[in-house]
C-alpha cells in the first residue's frame, strides 16, 4: 500500500500549497482583470470563441512501412473522423538517406513511412484531397525537401498552392538540443529554414512554415518550465534569423506554430500552456515590435506524452492519455494527437489508434468542456501556477540571452546539460518511489491484459528498395542531373534554396541525392562532447 508523500510539488518542483487564495497571486489581488480570450496577452486563448466556434483539429500521428501502407491508414483515420493527418517518417527519410543506402538497412519503415522520391509522395497521398485536408509533417533536417515533394504532388493535381494547408516541423535547434536528427551545421540549417519562410510566404501562404517544438525537449527529460523556456528561446532565434534575412516580422510571424508535450500533472500542464501563450505575445510585441495581431498568437499542436506510456499494464495508458488530452484542451490547444495505449510496445494497431481518436471525440462531444471558454480562468491555483511558470521560464530565457542566444547556448551545451540534470533527478525520484508510476514502481499486477500488437513486414524493406531502384532506371537522368547541378549552384551562391529543391524533386531526384548535394557543400554537424 502506497503512503502519501510529505512534500507536495508539481513535476517541475513547484510547491503545491494546501489551498490557494488572493495572496498567492503575487502583487495582484483576485479582482485583477484577466483579460478576455482572443485579446492581448492571450493568456485565456487565441480566439474569442475558442471551441464554441471551432473544435481543435483532431490529428492522429501515423506512418509506417511503405507509402501504400500508410495511405491505407490515413484513409482509415479520415473515415473514422480525423480532421487532419500527421505524418511520421522513418529515420532514413529524416536523415536524408535513400532506402538503398547502407546506413538505412534495418530502419526502413520502422518508426515512420519511407519516402525516397516524388513517386512515394504520390502514393502516400493517393485519393486524399490535399486542398481539403490539413497535413502536418514531423520532419526537420529534410523538411524543405518533404515540403517540396508535397507541393509538387499538389501541382501535378492542379491544386493551387494557395489552397494547400498544413505544417512542417522544420525546427532544427531542438534537434541539436534533444533529439539528434540533424545533418548540417546550425548556420546552414538556419538558411534552409529562413528560405522556407520566404518561399511559403510567397507561394504557399496557408502553410505553417515551422512548428517550434517543445515536445522532444520534454521527451528528453526536461520539466514543464524548461520545455517552454527552451522552446520559446528557439522561437526567438528563428524570428531573429528571419528578420536578419530581410523579412518583415509581420510577414512571417502569423504562420509560426508551436508543438508541445502534455504530461500527467494536470493543473501544471494547463498552467504551462497559459503561461507560454502570454509569454510569446509579450515577446513578439515588446521584443520584436510586431504590429499584426496575428503575429502575437502562440498557436500550438499538442501530443500526449510518449515517455509516460508504460509497457507494464499497457491498458492503464488509456486513462493517462485521456487525462493529458483533457489538460491540453483546457489549456487551449489548436490541434491534438492522442497516443495509442500500445505505443510503448509497438507501432499502434488500428484498434488502439481508433480508441485514441475516440478519446478526443468523447472529450469534444460528451464532456461538455468545449462549451466553456477557458473555464479554469480565475482559479487561485491555476493563476498562481501560471504566474510562477512564466517567471521561472523568463529567467531561463534571460540566461540564454546572456550567452548570446539559443544557438550559442546550444553550442555551449547549456540546454542539454539542464535537461540531463532534470531527467536524472526525475529518475531518482521514481526509483525512490517519491514519484509513483502506476503499474511500474507501485500497484503492479501479475500478468496483465493481453494486447494485440501491430507487426512490421520484413518484405516491405526489399520492396521499397526495388521501387527506388526502378525509379532511377526509368527517370530522365539528364533532366535529374541538370536539376541537381542547379541546386548545387544555388547552394554555393545566393537565392532561395527551396525553389531549387522543388526543381530537383520534380525531376525525380531522391531525398538522398538532394541531401548529398547540400552535405557536400555545407558539411555535417558534429556534436561536441
Amino acid at each position: 500500500m502506497s503512503t502519501r508523500k510529505e512534500r507536495f510539488a508539481t513535476d517541475a518542483d513547484l510547491e503545491i500549497k494546501g489551498s490557494y487564495g488572493p495572496k498567492d497571486i503575487e502583487g495582484l489581488d483576485y479582482e485583477r482583470d484577466l483579460g478576455d480570450p482572443g485579446t492581448y496577452p492571450h493568456t485565456r486563448g487565441v480566439r474569442d470563441t475558442m471551441y464554441r466556434g471551432r473544435l481543435w483539429t483532431m490529428r492522429q500521428y501515423a506512418g509506417f512501412g511503405t507509402a501504400k501502407e500508410s495511405n491505407e491508414r490515413y484513409k482509415y483515420l479520415l473515415e473514422a473522423g480525423s480532421k487532419g493527418l500527421s505524418v511520421a517518417f522513418d529515420l532514413p527519410t529524416q536523415m536524408g538517406r535513400d532506402s538503398d543506402h547502407e546506413l538505412a538497412t534495418g530502419e526502413i519503415g520502422k518508426v515512420g513511412v519511407a519516402v525516397d522520391s516524388i513517386e512515394d509522395m504520390r502514393v502516400l497521398f493517393d485519393g486524399i484531397p490535399l486542398d481539403k485536408v490539413s497535413t502536418s509533417m514531423t520532419i526537420n533536417s529534410t523538411a524543405a525537401i518533404l515540403l517540396s515533394l508535397y507541393v509538387a504532388v499538389g501541382d501535378e493535381r492542379g491544386i493551387p498552392r494557395s489552397a494547400l494547408s498544413g505544417t512542417i516541423q522544420n525546427d532544427i535547434l531542438k534537434e541539436y538540443i534533444a533529439r539528434g536528427t540533424y545533418i548540417y551545421p546550425p548556420a546552414a540549417s538556419m538558411r534552409l529554414i529562413t528560405d522556407t519562410f520566404l518561399f511559403c510566404n510567397e507561394q504557399v501562404p496557408k502553410w505553417n512554415t515551422i512548428s517550434i517544438s517543445g515536445y522532444h525537449i520534454r521527451e528528453a527529460g526536461s520539466d514543464a518550465i524548461q520545455e517552454i523556456a527552451f522552446t520559446l528561446s528557439n522561437g526567438i532565434a528563428y524570428v531573429q534569423a528571419a528578420i536578419e534575412a530581410g523579412l518583415d516580422v509581420d510577414a512571417f510571424a502569423p504562420r509560426l506554430a508551436f508543438f508541445f508535450n502534455v504530461h500527467n500533472n494536470f493543473l501544471e500542464e494547463v498552467s504551462k500552456f497559459r503561461a507560454a501563450r502570454r509569454m510569446w505575445a509579450k515577446i513578439m510585441r515588446e521584443r520584436f515590435g510586431a504590429k499584426n495581431p496575428k503575429s502575437l498568437l502562440l498557436r500550438f499542436h499538442t501530443q500526449t506524452a510518449g515517455v509516460t506510456l508504460q509497457a507494464d499494464q499497457p491498458l492503464v495508458n488509456v486513462p493517462r492519455v485521456t487525462m493529458q488530452a483533457l489538460a491540453a484542451v483546457l489549456g487551449g490547444t489548436q490541434s491534438l494527437h492522442t497516443n495509442s495505449y500500445d505505443e510503448a510496445l509497438a507501432l499502434p494497431s488500428e484498434h488502439s489508434a481508433t480508441l485514441a481518436l475516440r478519446t478526443q471525440q468523447v472529450i469534444a462531444h460528451e464532456s461538455g468542456v468545449a462549451d466553456f471558454i477557458d473555464p479554469l480562468a480565475g482559479s487561485y491555483a491555476v493563476e498562481s501556477l501560471t504566474d510562477t511558470i512564466e517567471e521561472r521560464a523568463n529567467a531561463y530565457i534571460a540566461r540564454i540571452d546572456e550567452m548570446g542566444g539559443a544557438t550559442l547556448a546550444i553550442e555551449q551545451g547549456f540546454q542539454q546539460g539542464e535537461i540531463e540534470r532534470r531527467a536524472y533527478e526525475h529518475q531518482l525520484a521514481v526509483e525512490r518511489k517519491e514519484r509513483i508510476v502506476v503499474g511500474t514502481n507501485d500497484f503492479r499486477s501479475e500478468g496483465g491484459a493481453h494486447v494485440d500488437l501491430a507487426k512490421s513486414n520484413p518484405v516491405l524493406e526489399r520492396e521499397q528498395v526495388e521501387r527506388l531502384q526502378a525509379l532511377r532506371a526509368k527517370r530522365n537522368q539528364a533532366e535529374t542531373d541538370r536539376a541537381l547541378t542547379a541546386l548545387r549552384d544555388r547552394v554555393q551562391g545566393e537565392g532561395n534554396l527551396v525553389e531549387s529543391i522543388l526543381g530537383a524533386a520534380v525531376a525525380e531526384a531522391t531525398i538522398g541525392e538532394i541531401s548529398d548535394v547540400m552535405r557536400d557543400i555545407f558539411g555535417t554537424h558534429q556534436q561536441s562532447g
